[in-house]
């Protein structure tokens, strides 16, 4: 059986598919709010599920997902899944714009927990739980992370109503905590043109840090008041980014 890229992006030639990565203690429903108001615009949409389990095979993971795309790309991502889509989109023509949403956006030999130390400000490290887990193959043994509950809604959506952080809790995607010290081994931003939105109450990547990841990049940057689930709590306020990112390909 042969198997041919899907064309996500079928019915709809003239807008680019947008991509969305998300980061650690998350999956790909935090994107929902997002993915409401970027359909309702005519954008096709995927929500690509991030392994979370190492920065070369998330990345590479996230690569082949985009080769099942026909046409240009948007692509986003969120926190952790900001140093995915960096790699990712390396040697891909068919990416025309990153989109950095309270994201790392490390260079090269940068990996995001370096990042999260640059500047004061993060309290991600007392939040907190390790769970080990079986490594492939039998080799060892890794460390999953995650967001102790109780310290979940103040921790990473302090502006997201505490039902929906209690479930959001609940399901959260554990980090292998070597995902997060894993070096950058490229930097797509500094070929593809980049957007960045800036959490201004976020308490795990410091603001600071994203201000400067997005001056470095040279990216477009909006500031919102939001925590670090900005695309939880302000889902307008992102899909507008991504929306003026995709706008930009006409130009």
């Amino acid at each position: 059986m042969n198997l041919k890229p899907v064309n996500h992006s079928a019915g709809t030639p003239s807008l680019p598919t947008i991509v969305l990565v998300h980061g650690a203690f998350a999956d790909s429903s935090s994107w929902n709010g997002v993915i409401e108001r970027l359909q309702r615009a005519g954008y096709p949409v995927i929500a690509a599920a991030n392994p979370l389990r190492g920065l070369a095979d998330d990345a590479a993971y996230v690569a082949s997902v985009l080769e099942g795309v026909q046409g240009p790309v948007v692509l986003a991502g969120h926190s952790y899944g900001g140093a995915v889509i960096s790699e990712a989109a390396v040697g891909n023509t068919q990416v025309k714009a990153l989109v950095y949403i309270a994201a790392f956006t490390p260079d090269e030999g940068e990996s995001a927990l370096e990042l999260s130390g640059k500047f004061p400000g993060s309290t991600l490290g007392a939040a907190l739980t390790p769970v080990p887990f079986p490594l492939d193959g039998g080799t060892g043994t890794g460390t999953d992370l995650y967001i102790e509950p109780a310290k979940f809604h103040d921790q990473f959506a302090a502006d997201v109503p505490e039902p929906v952080a209690a479930l959001m809790a609940a399901t959260q995607r554990p980090v292998a905590a070597s995902a997060l010290e894993e070096k950058a081994s490229a930097a797509a931003w500094k070929t593809i043109p980049s957007f960045s939105l800036i959490a201004t109450e976020d308490y795990n990547i410091p603001p600071a840090a994203q201000q400067f990841m997005a001056e470095r990049a040279h990216a477009h940057t909006v500031e919102v008041k939001a925590s670090h689930a900005v695309a939880v709590s302000r889902p307008d306020a992102v899909a507008r980014l991504i929306e003026q990112a995709a706008q930009s390909l006409a130009h």
